[in-house]
């Protein structure tokens, strides 16, 4: 896995690098220079490497370390009785010293925990890797959703302004009251001030995905609306269940979290048994002005001590400490299964919560179709109910913002729906770039403003519901 992960985000790196144009077009552009850019995914694999150092750093408790000490020392030698002083200078002194743990209980337990913690991290960063598909899919749908509903708002002021202008004209024929040219003007200024905020969301929304590909796309590839959205495979809810409490990444972190904890405690217990090293050092100290009376005239003078033996190392009271990290320990690993536990839990809720959002959103999408084209013929009764005396002018203004209002909602379920799809991968373990690329295979390039496809069926509706003698 971490072989993988590491070529992914190289490859991704480089393709930005070579061949990524100044502004995203589609998803997959997207994703590569999220890969590239993006600061929390590079917070998330430095994290890694980082990880990664843990099994050395253990290996290293096992391995002989050596060590080399320079030293300089004034010595006085004086007599118990008087305390008159017999010998005194100064002496320099080096050592060179090696120490191989032989038996160390606490080292092997580290280094088994080292190996989960390494695992847990390369987890981790494929936890990181899905975490930026979903917020960098979110941000892009999140600019479409905006460009739609700024389209559908236009079209809808569009729709107005021509309504208020058939009120005019029936006003100064006699034919209508001022009341109505009021409503439509009433309702035109009301939609002005819903354009400009709808404009700012856009704006928001266009920073947000900046932020995650560190560029500020012009145009991006749209979802058509006559697109059929893929339904869950498995169609049943309670295999993607079992997959979730499997293998979702949240879990499988929380199990590997478990061991380590469990090693942990074996760590601590490790504190009650004896140590066994082999240690070896040589060493010399050059006197000036000391005599050494115990050393034979031929090794007087510069004395080279080396020496080779075994060390046992048997702790016997140490305050209390060694118990109580125990305690600690199995608090904590009592922590970690409680964790697993809840992320188990949690990933069976995700994975209902996200199949019944993938098959009630396409559900919803099927209704909402059905209400277009009932509040299409909604337009047009009441638009002929006006002009025939049995409506009044704020029936027909009704009807448009029913119209406009379930052609933005129809494009909010559909951008949710794909994102319900791709949350209920992530919840089962499975999200990956390709399904990124199933989802821009289902995109088009925009056709020239944003929110293109949004206008032109706006912009049908509108054809089909325009007023007599008005001029679009």
């Amino acid at each position: 896995m971490r072989k993988k992960l590491v070529l992914l985000s190289l490859v991704g790196a480089g393709l930005v690098g070579s061949s990524l144009p100044a502004a995203a077009q589609d998803l997959i552009q997207s994703w590569q220079a999220a890969l590239a850019r993006d600061p929390v995914y590079a917070a998330a694999r430095a994290a890694y490497r980082a990880g990664q150092e843990r099994l050395p750093q253990a290996r290293a408790a096992l391995r002989p370390t050596v060590t080399a000490e320079v030293g300089a020392e004034y010595l006085e030698v004086r007599g118990a009785s008087n305390l008159s002083r017999a010998d005194s200078g100064n002496r320099g002194t080096w050592a060179l010293a090696l120490t191989q743990p032989l038996f160390d209980r606490a080292a092997w337990e580290a280094m088994d925990q080292a190996r989960l913690l390494v695992a847990d991290n390369e987890v981790a960063l494929a936890q990181a890797q899905q975490a930026l598909i979903l917020r960098l899919s979110q941000a892009y749908f999140d600019v479409l959703a905006a460009q739609d509903t700024l389209a559908a708002i236009e079209a809808e002021k569009s729709a107005v302004a021509e309504q208020l202008a058939f009120a005019k004209r029936n006003f100064e024929l006699g034919n209508a009251t001022v009341t109505d040219t009021h409503e439509a003007q009433s309702r035109y200024d009301l939609l002005i001030a819903q354009e400009l905020a709808a404009g700012n969301t856009l704006d928001l929304a266009r920073d947000t995905l900046a932020t995650v590909t560190g560029e500020r796309p012009l145009a991006l590839a749209e979802l058509p609306y006559e697109t059929r959205l893929p339904a869950p495979v498995p169609a049943r809810q309670d295999d993607w269940i079992t997959q979730a409490t499997r293998a979702s990444l949240a879990v499988q972190r929380t199990q590997l979290q478990t061991q380590a904890a469990q090693r942990g405690i074996e760590i601590a217990r490790s504190g009650h048994y004896p140590r066994l090293d082999l240690r070896a050092s040589s060493g010399s100290a050059t006197n000036s002005g000391l005599q050494n009376r115990n050393l034979p005239a031929s090794l007087s003078g510069r004395p080279l001590d080396s020496n080779v033996g075994v060390v046992l190392s048997i702790p016997i009271y140490t305050g209390g400490g060694t118990s109580s990290r125990v305690t600690e320990q199995i608090e904590l690993a009592e922590q970690a299964r409680q964790n697993a536990l809840a992320a188990r839990l949690e990933a069976e809720r995700d994975a209902r919560q996200f199949f019944s959002g993938v098959t009630t959103g396409l559900a919803r999408i099927r209704a909402l179709e059905a209400g277009e084209l009932s509040s299409r013929s909604a337009v047009q009764a009441n638009r002929t109910g006006y002009e025939m005396g049995v409506r009044i002018n704020l029936d027909v203004l009704n009807a448009q913002q029913q119209l406009y209002t379930t052609l933005r909602d129809l494009a909010r379920a559909r951008y949710d729906t794909v994102m319900a799809s791709l949350r209920l991968r992530a919840a089962t373990g499975t999200l990956s770039e390709s399904d990124l690329e199933a989802v821009n295979r289902l995109l088009v390039p925009a056709t020239g403003e944003a929110g293109s496809r949004m206008a032109e069926r706006a912009r049908a509706a509108r054809q089909a519901t325009t007023p007599p003698g008005v001029t679009r």
